[in-house]
């Protein structure tokens, strides 16, 4: 199923974030956070990940090293009994997460996003052109 919705949590003072229900059902109880191209993280199923990572095995050692930030900076999340995951110092730097998160479903990922910095991209998107692009975007597909 893909991961969907928009979600506001805290990170508490040591870096754990509660992780929304539905997309606990799609992540799992174990899953895979690295950083984006944009300044959040991404989160990745277990077995999401591992398939990404014999595709990349199968790929030519120059490709290879082009997806190693992926890897060097993932940390594999474990859901504690409160639904929670630490996401480590490092990531949280990168994406700027410090208090106000916000995750968003997106299809075959979660993203973390510092609710500050989410904001302005989320009011974009919400625009008419930004909506009528994601159509458009949909028929190219067949949809």
């Amino acid at each position: 199923m893909p991961m969907t919705g928009e979600y506001q949590h805290t990170l508490d003072t040591k870096g754990r974030i509660f992780i929304p229900a539905r997309l606990r059902d799609e992540l799992g109880s174990v899953f895979y956070v690295t950083l984006s191209a944009e300044r959040c993280l991404n989160a990745y199923s277990e077995e999401y990940w591992l398939a990404f990572s014999e595709k990349v095995s199968a790929m030519p050692l120059t490709k290879q090293r082009s997806v190693r930030p992926l890897f060097a900076f993932a940390a594999k999340c474990e859901l504690d009994s409160q639904g929670r995951v630490l996401l480590p110092q490092n990531l949280r730097d990168y994406a700027g997460l410090t208090k106000n998160v916000t995750i968003v479903g997106s299809n075959d990922h979660a993203e973390f996003w510092d609710s500050a910095a989410w904001a302005p991209i989320a009011q974009e998107e919400l625009s008419p052109e930004s909506i009528w692009a994601a159509m458009e975007a949909m028929q190219e597909c067949g949809f």
